[in-house]
């Protein structure tokens, strides 16, 4: 990988490389990467993580070991800077303005919040101790010259860190604010500017591509970690919502600065928008929708006059920063409405429920590939890696979805790879108008340091019923609850639904009474995952953030079960489109967006087994389609090597000997 990533380096080649868990690949990569810098210092390279917990141990560890063992081998050295969102830090005008400033000294901090949360008091005294605590400790970071960073700042909600922070749009900018000179956003970046290798996230990458590189240094490659995350994350970035709440609440915060009519009519615009919104279906918005098309009409046409009004405004300073936040929300509910009322073709705008505000408006585009192809892509050499990045058996779909082109592909070290619809059937409309600048690009996949047809057994129950849509069968509740007793507990169990790990709980519970499962949303998910790492025997059950967020090696881990192959839902409005769009080019859109989803879920899921090279256990996959359906072999080959059987009796008596072989082990180390 070290070699591959620095011939791309050199070649200015695009690279993907497949690099299974415990391969150790940020060294992998970071080695090349600083070897390349150290040879050019004019240089730049960003790294891009999906998670925070990567970007932490990139930052806190692997990057400062890297960079000592640079130093002593070559006697060079790298200067390396995390970069953030803006939210990530604290805001000195949020901080300063409030009118609390100067009682901070009054207060002990974090130590007081502590004291007042074990008094029992109620949340208002808490959050407000809370935000005075943050507060003092922003003006401690201002004044050692420090970032004021969310990840080091003292215990805290989300609605107390609220409170000290704002979003991109609400920012005045430095030359407006009067606490520019010491924002601690501007100090990141000016750490990133002066850096040569940056640390930064999918997101923030993704609006740096929006924006026309404003947000990050200017760099010549760029190391996109976790990349199997990287088209949600930028379609995340790249997406907006509405609700009749959300104009509410802005008409409010802006009505000091507008006329009362004004003020009160985009009120009235926002109650009619949630009426037009009751009344529509569940579904993508199509045009000639014409009550949602006029109450967005009538949101968009008073936000933007209510714009120019607050753009009038002259008062005192602490009155005109309020206003010129006021105005910025108000210009992005302007500028949402205005894109939902009129969407392109490259739109999707679609209706959702949720459980606890209501209807609102989502709003997303039907592919990132264009943006990332002209924006990332264009002009540097890009490497991405992944424990996932080949579906089916070959790279190329993902590989489309990033914006690259099969035609642009170097094909001598792609392994067992076919070849897959096009990137233009992947990418939709527009992708085939030519952009310059855009390299060729290879792929390949390193291997695992594991053995996996030693150390894991993969059930494929060929003989249980289809899944359904009147809930778990009870023949499948049945045969988790025998794998689980043939196991002994020690089952993380990956569901489609809340619905339906909730009932397999259920029935294990009662029909193993001795055995506990714990059930993701009974407690924090990291609560959950602590108490099944200490308590080897429990089971814990869940849906999607377990399928991919959870790394537990060991014997705590000995059966995965899947219940169901993770296809996005046939009703969801955004899937349903990137598959039409793709059969309009021809393709087969639910190859091309249903599987493909679906495949690399399911890799992310029964990679949960195997974490180190003394691992030993079963994933089992209990939708019968996976060995049945013509698309199976397609999903099969995005699995793990493992032994492989499609019987219930033998997958049994497999979990019986691991168990007892690993109960065994564990007394013998007694």
């Amino acid at each position: 990988m070290a070699h591959a990533v620095a011939d791309a380096l050199a070649g200015r080649e695009h690279l993907l490389v497949q690099a299974g868990t415990g391969t150790g690949k940020s060294l992998g990569y970071l080695a090349p990467v600083l070897a390349h810098l150290a040879a050019h210092p004019d240089d730049r390279v960003v790294i891009a993580t999906a998670t925070l917990a990567l970007q932490a141990q990139l930052a806190d560890s692997d990057i400062p070991h890297a960079l000592a063992a640079l130093e002593n081998v070559a006697g060079k050295r790298v200067r390396s800077a995390v970069l953030k969102g803006r939210s990530n830090y604290a805001c000195l005008l949020r901080v300063r303005e409030n009118g609390v400033a100067e009682q901070q000294g009054l207060f002990g901090g974090a130590e007081v919040v502590d004291q007042i949360r074990g008094s029992g008091a109620d949340d208002v005294s808490v959050l407000g101790a809370e935000v005075l605590a943050l507060r003092e400790w922003a003006e401690e970071e201002a004044e050692r010259d420090g970032l004021a960073d969310r990840d080091v700042a003292p215990t805290h909600t989300a609605r107390g860190w609220a409170q000290v922070s704002i979003s991109s749009r609400e920012c005045l900018g430095a030359q407006r604010c009067p606490f520019g000179a010491e924002c601690f956003v501007e100090r990141s970046r000016e750490r990133a500017r002066a850096a040569d290798l940056v640390v930064t996230n999918h997101a923030l990458l993704a609006i740096d591509a929006m924006q026309e590189g404003s947000v990050l240094p200017e760099h010549s490659a760029v190391v996109i970690d976790e990349a199997h995350e990287l088209v949600a994350r930028v379609t995340g970035a790249a997406s907006a919502e509405l609700s009749p709440q959300i104009v509410e609440r802005v008409a409010k915060r802006a009505m000091a600065w507008m006329d009362d009519d004004t003020a009160l009519d985009l009120m009235d615009a926002g109650e009619a928008l949630g009426t037009a919104l009751d009344s529509a279906p569940l579904a993508r918005v199509e045009p000639g929708d014409s009550a949602l098309t006029t109450a967005l009409a009538q949101v968009r046409d008073l936000a933007r006059d209510g714009v120019s009004q607050l753009g009038k405004g002259k008062e005192g300073r602490e009155a005109d920063n309020e206003r010129r936040q006021a105005q910025a929300t108000l210009q992005e509910v302007f500028e949402v409405a205005e894109r939902m009322a009129s969407p392109t073709e490259g739109d999707v705008v679609w209706v959702i429920d949720r459980d606890r505000s209501g209807r609102e408006l989502r709003a997303a585009p039907l592919s990132v590939a264009g943006l990332m192809r002209g924006s990332i892509l264009s002009g540097r050499t890009v490497i991405f890696t992944s424990a996932t990045l080949k579906v089916g058996g070959g790279f190329t779909k993902v590989a489309g979805s990033f914006g690259l082109r099969a035609s642009e592909q170097v094909e001598d070290t792609e392994q067992n790879g076919d070849k897959g619809p096009s990137a233009d059937e992947v990418m939709g409309e527009g992708f085939t108008a030519a952009m310059e600048g855009v390299l060729p690009w290879r792929a390949f996949d390193v291997g695992s340091p594991f053995d996996y047809s030693r150390q894991g057994i993969l059930y494929l129950a060929r003989d249980l019923p289809r899944p359904g849509r009147e809930g778990t069968d009870p023949a499948v509740l049945a045969e988790i609850a025998q794998l689980v007793w043939a196991a002994g507990g020690h089952t993380l169990g990956l569901f489609s639904s809340q619905r339906a790990a909730q009932a397999a709980a259920e029935y294990v519970r009662q029909e193993l009474p001795a055995l506990e499962v714990l059930l993701q949303g009974d407690a924090h998910l990291a609560e959950l995952t602590r108490t099944f790492v200490a308590e080897p025997a429990t089971s814990l059950f869940g849906t999607l953030s377990l399928w991919q967020g959870v790394d537990v090696p060991g014997d705590t881990c000995r059966l995965v079960i899947i219940d169901k192959i993770p296809f996005p839902r046939p009703d969801e409005p955004l899937m349903q489109a990137r598959q039409q769009e793709v059969e309009r080019h021809g393709g087969n859109g639910f190859m091309s967006v249903a599987a493909t989803h679906a495949a690399l879920l399911l890799a992310q899921g029964a990679g949960r087994l195997i974490r180190r090279t003394t691992d030993r256990g079963m994933v089992a996959v209990l939708d019968p389609r996976i060995v049945t359906a013509r698309y199976g072999s397609f999903l099969r080959a995005s699995l793990p090597p493992m032994w492989t059987t499609t019987t219930s009796d033998v997958a049994v008596q497999a979990l019986q000997r691991l168990a007892a072989e690993a109960d065994r082990t564990t007394e013998h180390d007694a």
